[in-house]
C-alpha cells in the first residue's frame, strides 16, 4: 500500500474542525495531511530545492544528511539548512539511527486558486 502525504492550504478554522472531529470521534483522518495557512507559507517551506530533495528522499529510507547532499550534488551545509526546515514544517522526520526519513511514498499538494 502506498503512503502519501497531501500538503495543502487551508484556513486555521478548517484544520481545526478536521482536529476536533478526529478527536471527538476516536477516527483518525484517512492519510497523512500537513496544512498551510496560505499559499505562500506553503511555497516558503517547499522551495525548489526542498522539493528537489523530497523527490531524492522518497522511498529511500533513513538517509544520513551527508548522503543526502551527496545524492542532491549540494552542499552539506544548504542542505541542513533545508532539513531542518523540513523537520520544522513535519514533512521529514527524525530517524531512529540519527538520520532524517521522508516516511512517504507520494507527494500530493492541493490548494485551490480563485479570484477574490
Amino acid at each position: 500500500m502506498m503512503k502519501t502525504v497531501v500538503l495543502d492550504v487551508r484556513a486555521r478554522p478548517d484544520a481545526m474542525a478536521d482536529f476536533t472531529t478526529a478527536w471527538n470521534t476516536g477516527k483518525p483522518q484517512r492519510g497523512t495531511r500537513i496544512s498551510f495557512a496560505a499559499p505562500e507559507l506553503l511555497w516558503q517551506v517547499l522551495t525548489a530545492r526542498r522539493w528537489q530533495l523530497l523527490k531524492i528522499l522518497c522511498g529511500a529510507g533513513e538517509v544520513s544528511i551527508r548522503e543526502a547532499a551527496r545524492r542532491a550534488e549540494r552542499d552539506v551545509k544548504a542542505v541542513h539548512g533545508d532539513v531542518t526546515a523540513l523537520l520544522h514544517a513535519g514533512v521529514l522526520e527524525h530517524g531512529p539511527g540519527g538520520g532524517i526519513i521522508f516516511p512517504y511514498d507520494a507527494v500530493k499538494v492541493e490548494f485551490l486558486l480563485q479570484a477574490a
